[in-house]
Parts: structure tokens; C-alpha cells; sequence
């Protein structure tokens, strides 16, 4: 959807019970509870990224994993901003805008296979969620300029798990063009968009 349909598109323009806005920020990292502290936040999302200056920080907590998820939204971009102003809560506050990491690691209980494979694909960055039954194997998020490099880094997080791809089923949140769906499934039992 481009920039200009914010303001005239329909759905955009109600009040909502519950919204969910996500940003493909390549900028986050997740932190064990035990290790965060408010004053640390910054240098922690540091010690994995390049960080500006004028980078806003912030950070989520999740509970069901015992960590924080520590993110910078600040990535040039003005789109989620504008989207998260226009729908608003029934109290009349804008839409918190937080990190496709996050939606990954919160769908991740929802699925019901023991390897669970989850991942977001857009922009030239991969974010990947791996799990092994209720235990989180990787949380990352990869520079791919392209799908093929893009399947790689999924391929060698598998291998490094010790997965066999022909019994995973790897679920996409962004969606998938015909052939990158295809390519997929000549390796993956099955292939699922949630």
C-alpha cells in the first residue's frame, strides 16, 4: 500500500480493541531478564548494532521467554508512524509500533509442530525465529539482499540445529511471491503464511 492511501482507506480510520503494528527493524536483540537493567538497554542493542546517535531505544518485555526484546524503530522510515496515528486504540492513543521480532516470538507457542521455523522475509533483511519445542533455538534477523541468500541463512541455522527441512514446516508472516514459495517447498515438508 503506498503513503498516500494512510489517510483515505477505510480500515485505517477506526478505532480498534487491539492493533498490531509491526516494523521490520533490523535494529533489535533479546536479552535473558537476568542480564537487562533500564540504564543498559542502550549498550546492549549496541554490542549487535550499528546504532546513530538520534536512535531512539526502547523495549518489550516477554514474560513467557524470561527475556527483553531491545529494538530501535529509528530506520528512516515514517510509514508505521503515520499508520500508528491514524488507528487508534478506544482510549484514543496511537498503536504502539513494535518489531516484527517480537510477532515472530509471540506466534511461536501458536504453532503446534516441535521444530518450530518462523520467519518474515522483506526489504533485504530475513528475521528468523527457530524453537525446539518450547525452547527458543535462535532469534536473529539477517542482512539478505535477495530470496536465494535469504533461503541460505535459513538452510545454515537449520544445519547448525541439526533440522531436517524435509520434516519442518517453516511459516511465513510477510507474504511470499509463487516462486519463492515454491523453492521452499522443494525443501520443506510444508510451507504455511500466517
Amino acid at each position: 500500500m503506498s503513503a498516500d492511501r494512510i489517510f483515505t482507506t477505510p480500515e485505517l480510520q477506526r478505532r480498534y480493541s487491539h492493533v498490531d503494528i509491526s516494523l521490520l527493524t533490523p535494529k533489535c536483540t533479546l536479552v535473558p531478564e537476568q542480564f537487562f537493567s533500564d540504564a543498559s538497554a542502550r549498550s546492549l542493542l549496541e554490542g549487535v548494532t550499528a546504532l546513530r546517535e538520534e536512535d531512539a531505544v526502547s523495549w518489550v518485555r516477554l514474560p513467557e521467554l524470561s527475556s527483553v526484546l531491545v529494538f530501535s524503530n529509528s530506520v528512516d522510515e515514517s510509514l508505521s508512524r503515520a499508520v500508528a496515528a491514524t488507528v487508534l486504540t478506544p482510549s484514543g492513543d496511537p498503536a504502539p509500533v513494535l518489531p516484527e521480532m517480537y510477532y515472530l516470538l509471540r506466534q511461536m507457542g501458536s504453532l503446534e509442530e516441535y521444530n518450530k521455523i518462523l520467519a518474515s522475509y522483506m526489504d533485504g533483511y530475513l528475521h528468523l525465529v527457530i524453537a525446539q519445542g518450547r525452547s527458543l533455538s535462535l532469534a536473529n534477523v539477517f542482512r539478505a539482499p535477495d530470496f536465494t541468500t535469504a533461503q541460505y541463512f535459513i538452510f545454515l541455522a537449520m544445519k547448525r540445529l541439526q533440522l531436517n527441512p524435509e520434516l519442518s514446516t517453516i511459516a511465513f508472516r510477510t507474504p511470499l511471491d509463487a516462486d519463492a514459495e515454491m523453492s521452499l517447498y522443494r525443501y520443506f515438508k510444508s510451507v504455511i503464511r500466517l
